[in-house]
């Protein structure tokens, strides 16, 4: 055998074994556009909004344990998820008493993805809070991750009164891109949407949120996603996320963080360097960006009676990646 036929015999070989390992990895199916076809893990209801001249459905779970005691906490998801991700936190606050309420905003989950609708902060946090009056809950802890911590922010800044406390992991929007990144229309952010596929969605999340270690409990945030782009409507999940994007990018809250009056505890993965725009931007300009080893510091002493807790060598969810040190300091803020 010449070593030309060896070599290509090698290269067949490879390329079949990176075949069957991506063929592997990709357990994404078919979802439909409120993801009646996924199990959250816990039962979903639904709220009727009438907003924009169009009726909208929005999910959520309302979790109360048999040990309930009295205290309630609201659970804001992030961009690319929905209230299902935060499945092993549930299980926790309420083993520990506390009622848990997990919406899924307008746009994501299983809530209704309106074919036209003004996104703005203001109008989640009314969403949700129309939640909370349907079920009388006059008072509440509010966590938010990433995009769920800038409506989580807004909430509290609207809601003074109904929230205890506030708790923000891994935010997005602790600085202002637009003084850093050209601004796109909805259109751009569309056209990049319709782009995604499975293999896009893994890359993006293994070296945005987990610096390149996957391990297979990951797969089920991604095929979520993945699962959408194989549906013929896909072009309704795109135009949404694009809306929420140019939302994010227009709609800064970090300049009223000193308006926060309620104790406020941030819980930041130091290695995160999430941020918008970073294609738009030349290298020198992106190593600025989304550095939150440095931001969680800078909005800790922007926030009165706040509170700041680091977890080193964690990315944007620490509530996936390091499920511990996430709840452990969550519970002991809660209970005090």
């Amino acid at each position: 055998m010449t070593l030309r036929m060896k070599s290509h015999i090698l290269r067949l070989i490879l390329f079949l074994f990176t075949s069957m390992i991506s063929a592997q990895q990709n357990q994404a199916k078919w979802l439909d556009l409120e993801l009646s076809n996924y199990e959250y893990p816990y039962p979903v209801k639904y709220i009727k909004l009438n907003h924009q001249e169009q009726e909208l459905n929005m999910a959520y779970m309302d979790i109360k344990p048999s040990n309930y005691n009295g205290k309630n906490v609201v659970l804001f998801h992030g961009k690319n998820f929905n209230g299902a991700y935060w499945k092993t936190t549930i299980e926790t606050l309420t083993e520990n008493g506390f009622r848990v309420i997990v919406p899924d905003q307008i746009g994501f989950g299983k809530s209704s993805k309106p074919l036209h609708y003004q996104y703005t902060f203001q109008q989640l946090a009314m969403n949700s809070k129309s939640i909370l009056d349907s079920l009388k809950i006059e008072t509440t802890a509010i966590l938010g991750h990433s995009m769920g911590g800038m409506v989580a922010t807004r909430f509290a800044l609207m809601y003074p009164e109904i929230t205890e406390k506030l708790i923000l992991e891994n935010p997005i929007g602790l600085e202002d891109w637009k003084l850093k990144v050209p601004y796109k229309p909805v259109e751009w952010w569309y056209q990049n949407e319709l782009k995604k596929d499975y293999e896009a969605i893994r890359t993006y999340q293994l070296n945005s949120y987990y610096d390149g270690k996957w391990k297979p409990e990951y797969d089920e945030w991604v095929n979520l996603l993945a699962g959408w782009t194989l549906n013929s409507n896909y072009k309704t999940i795109a135009w949404n996320a694009a809306l929420t994007y140019d939302m994010i990018f227009t709609q800064p809250v970090l300049y009223e963080f000193g308006e926060l009056s309620m104790p406020t505890l941030l819980i930041i993965g130091t290695r995160d360097r999430t941020a918008l725009g970073k294609p738009l931007v030349s290298e020198e300009i992106r190593k600025t960006m989304g550095l939150y080893q440095k931001l969680g510091k800078t909005t800790q002493k922007a926030i009165p009676n706040s509170k700041l807790v680091e977890i080193p060598d964690t990315g944007h969810l620490p509530h996936i990646e390091r499920f511990q040190q996430f709840i452990e300091p969550l519970l002991e803020f809660l209970k005090d």
